[in-house]
């Protein structure tokens, strides 16, 4: 029997996004990630045949340093092998990863490319490709890079230690519709990463299967990140670009994929609790608690 855990691993460094999220102090903000990941295991179907394991995060916030062109260096270098060493020593077949800001994804899916030796499609399903690289100088946050991190594009202390690289050719993009800066979409176009935008996959998956069928991959992973889906019906993330997905249309989307190839990763990623952190907040100003 094939062995799955659920991971969770609630790492918030690789955001930065207090400026954002005004309604909340900038801590409370910056480490929502952490609260996020912890929920998203709450409210997922249990399985008793699943082990839950977690990876350990830090949460000193005190001094946020920028090194080697990625916030929070030192930590996500450290919980990179933390969550390595639970993997190597656990061996899992299949991982469900609750996030935690996208490069949850990293560790997992370079780690399951190498058990099945890259016989594996990658389909990231978020609003942003989240391929940035330290040296672009824009953007610290490692949760903008967690893409090129899967295809070894970082900082070559942390792809050292990654177990592989998944290359351009096994990717695919559903629901981008950021890019954020032009660099970025020439970048996608260099790469030669395909993607569907969210009104080409409203209606109907054949356009993903008719790639999946060419990658010829006989595994696939998938990455949700919440902040693709439409902020009109739901916002469970920090991004609100419009004209996103339907919550419907990912599920029969990521069914549609499961039905074609054998899923053996998924991630869902980027929750931002904010009533949750207010509340949260609020009990912690009550009489009893303390």
């Amino acid at each position: 029997m094939s062995k799955t855990i659920r991971l969770i691993y609630p790492q918030w460094q690789g955001g930065i996004i207090s400026h954002w999220i005004k309604e909340l102090k900038p801590e409370d903000s910056s480490r929502g990630y952490y609260l996020g990941a912890k929920l998203l295991s709450i409210l997922a179907p249990q399985n008793n045949n699943h082990e839950t394991l977690e990876v350990p995060v830090s949460l000193d916030i005190k001094n946020r340093e920028i090194k080697n062109g990625i916030i929070d260096y030192d930590f996500i270098l450290s919980q990179t092998k933390n969550a390595l060493d639970i993997l190597n020593k656990n061996n899992p077949d299949k991982i469900i990863t609750f996030g935690g800001e996208c490069s949850v994804s990293v560790v997992p899916f370079t780690y399951l490319n190498k058990k099945y030796d890259n016989d594996i499609a990658l389909i990231w399903i978020d609003a942003h490709p989240d391929i940035t690289l330290p040296e672009d100088n824009t953007y610290a946050g490692y949760h903008a890079m967690a893409v090129s991190a899967c295809m070894g594009n970082v900082d070559k202390d942390i792809s050292s230690i990654l177990p592989s690289k998944i290359s351009a050719d096994r990717i695919l993009f559903i629901g981008l519709r950021d890019w954020e800066r032009e660099e970025i979409r020439i970048r996608q176009k260099e790469y030669g990463i395909k993607h569907f935008a969210p009104e080409e996959i409203s209606k109907s998956s054949e356009c993903i299967i008719k790639w999946l069928k060419e990658c010829k991959a006989s595994k696939v992973f998938i990455h949700f990140d919440l902040d693709v889906l439409e902020p009109n019906e739901i916002i469970a993330a920090v991004g609100v670009s419009p004209n996103g997905m339907k919550i419907n249309e990912v599920v029969r989307v990521i069914n549609d994929i499961a039905r074609e190839k054998e899923l053996v990763g998924l991630t869902i990623a980027e929750h931002m609790p904010k009533i949750e952190i207010l509340m949260k907040n609020m009990m912690a100003e009550l009489p009893l608690f303390n």
